[in-house]
């Protein structure tokens, strides 16, 4: 799948003929279960965590020069996010903002050796983490929607490169999540895809599948998790289907935020708006 329209950069993600790729990453195994923070919403509530094995290598595409690689300071860091974190309308129709819609940006998701997503303070290596929350509503005998966008602003490239790495590890070492109390994702598979391959215009990308069941909407159903940088900045979504909610409506949304977010990104980041 290919999201894109004239002006904007464009994302593709993992889909058609991606479809063998990923799937020839399917890793078997996982960590042991553990007890999750009821607080820990989406994926551990933020996104990336410290991994128990060998991170791959980051990637070493660096911005253009002449172009921004991001905010150096806290406030500079927070007002990037806000400005570009995917609101509502940014997934497609019908969305609307969850009760809890925006995170603690001074706090992220960390996956334990147990494969639990825990709420833990920022790293140094990060200024701030922001998480925006939407959702389709419940109705007509469909279930909840559920997506969220995850914008990172790290000290410097090399930060937000290992940050990419780990995501990609983190679903090699851990195909079965517990999100929360509530949420578990299995058969997570993942795909990185470097800057200038099919047609990708971000610095990196990646894309993880899998399924996900929950105490209160039950499952399997489809889970993406898609996440892009663009110099020091990641910026990530995902999306947590439900009844009625297929894997082309869950691909879709997170597509839609994740361009958006890229290219307001790029935009402000080019403009020497840090």
């Amino acid at each position: 799948m290919a999201y894109g329209r004239r002006g904007r950069p464009r994302l593709r993600l993992c889909g058609g003929a991606l479809a063998g790729a990923l799937l020839l990453l399917g890793c078997s195994g996982g960590g042991e279960d553990g007890a999750a923070s009821p607080a820990a919403t989406g994926r551990g509530g933020e996104k990336g965590g410290t991994g128990g094995s060998a991170a791959p290598e980051p990637s070493t595409t660096s911005t253009s020069p002449g172009t921004g690689t991001g905010p150096k300071d806290r406030g500079s860091a927070l007002a990037l996010a806000r400005a570009v974190a995917a609101e509502p309308d940014a997934w497609g129709t019908g969305f609307v903002r969850s009760t809890a819609y925006e995170g603690d940006p001074d706090r992220t998701g960390e996956l334990g050796r147990d494969c639990v997503w825990r709420q833990e303070p920022l790293p140094a290596s990060e200024l701030i983490s922001l998480t925006r929350r939407s959702e389709v509503p419940a109705r007509g005998g469909k279930g909840a929607l559920r997506v969220a966008a995850v914008v990172t602003v790290h000290r410097d490239v090399d930060g937000a490169s290992w940050e990419m790495a780990r995501t990609l590890e983190e679903a090699l070492r851990c195909p079965e999540q517990q999100l929360n109390a509530t949420e578990r994702v299995t058969g997570l598979i993942s795909l990185g895809i470097p800057s200038g391959e099919l047609g990708e215009t971000a610095h990196d990308s990646l894309d993880e599948r899998g399924m996900i069941r929950s105490t209160e909407g039950g499952g399997p159903y489809p889970y993406s998790w898609v996440q892009a940088r663009w110099g020091a900045v990641t910026m990530a979504a995902v999306a947590k289907g439900a009844k009625g909610h297929g894997q082309s409506e869950v691909d879709d949304a997170v597509e839609h935020a994740v361009a958006s977010m890229l290219e307001l990104t790029e935009r402000r980041l080019e403009a020497g708006d840090e």
